[in-house]
């Protein structure tokens, strides 16, 4: 396996509406091809290419003190250089 370095990383809890206006306007930043992450004196800028990796899971984990945590991760992931592009199989129900 290759090395990975975590160029930015944020967690914090969000009220539902607010995580939906934050994907929404991300939404809108990868369709313009370019997405500016800032938080404090922290900025990361990422040119955002036409071919993309859409990768989608759900998971459950066992938290010792509050239960069983769900969660749903979208990593969208791509390759400099990489001009293809994938299938379109996955859809929302």
């Amino acid at each position: 396996m290759g090395r990975e370095v975590r160029l930015f990383k944020s967690e914090e809890p969000r009220k539902r509406n607010e995580v939906v206006a934050f994907l929404r306007e991300l939404a809108g930043k990868i369709e313009e091809g370019r997405v500016v992450l800032k938080q404090g004196g922290e900025e990361l800028s990422l040119e955002i290419p036409q071919n993309l990796i859409l990768d989608v899971q759900a998971e459950d984990e066992d938290k010792k003190k509050k239960g069983t945590q769900r969660s749903l991760e979208v990593e969208i992931k791509w390759f400099d250089g990489d001009q293809q592009g994938g299938d379109g199989s996955l859809e929302l129900g």
